[in-house]
């Protein structure tokens, strides 16, 4: 099996320059970076402090598992009443994600985790933003292979935005496509 970033080099690569009639090889769009961040804000709101620290202790031990890197906490910048948050709040939680470790877990998201979905019909392309960026939600952590089902202490939803220089939709959509990510036809 053709690893990605091989597949990209060897066969993205001439086909992204065909369809598009780039001049040069750098010119064709690549992925940058995979942000994968989760909202714990709605697990913690009225905790005492001690089960606050122990469901972010959680979160971020699921998150390290699945990215193999570890998370940073991201703090509210201010303060909400109607979602009762304060500013300097605990809200969630991100991994940015660069280079090998990048494409590993595209690869793992494609070949893995997207097949263990259940009712999966395809990528909406509603996904993407002018830019080109994709952002796919996952509705439970569960789906990946790292975490074992019996020993979750609990169920949260991610979201995994993969971020491309790409200057339009339309490039971001085709790259994506031919890495091998499943978008529905529109």
């Amino acid at each position: 099996m053709i690893r990605l970033k091989e597949k990209y080099k060897k066969e993205i690569v001439p086909k992204m320059i065909e369809k598009f009639g780039y001049k040069n090889k750098m010119a064709v769009p690549k992925i940058v970076k995979i942000v994968v961040n989760t909202g714990i804000g709605k697990l913690i709101v009225g905790k005492t402090s001690d089960e606050q620290r122990k469901i972010c202790e959680n979160v971020l031990n699921d998150l390290a598992l699945i990215t193999g890197q570890r998370p940073v906490l991201t703090k509210a910048k201010k303060s909400i009443a109607g979602f009762k948050t304060r500013k300097g709040m605990l809200i969630g939680a991100m991994v940015t994600l660069r280079g090998q470790k990048m494409y590993d877990f595209l690869e793992k998201k494609i070949n893995i985790i997207i097949p263990r979905i259940r009712d999966f019909r395809g990528i909406d392309l509603k996904c993407f933003d002018k830019k080109g960026n994709i952002t796919i939600p996952v509705k439970e952590h569960s789906v990946f292979p790292e975490i074992s089902p019996e020993f979750m202490k609990l169920v949260f939803g991610l979201e995994i935005t993969v971020v491309t220089n790409a200057r339009n939709k339309e490039e971001s959509v085709e790259l994506l496509r031919l890495m091998g990510l499943p978008l529905k036809v529109k």
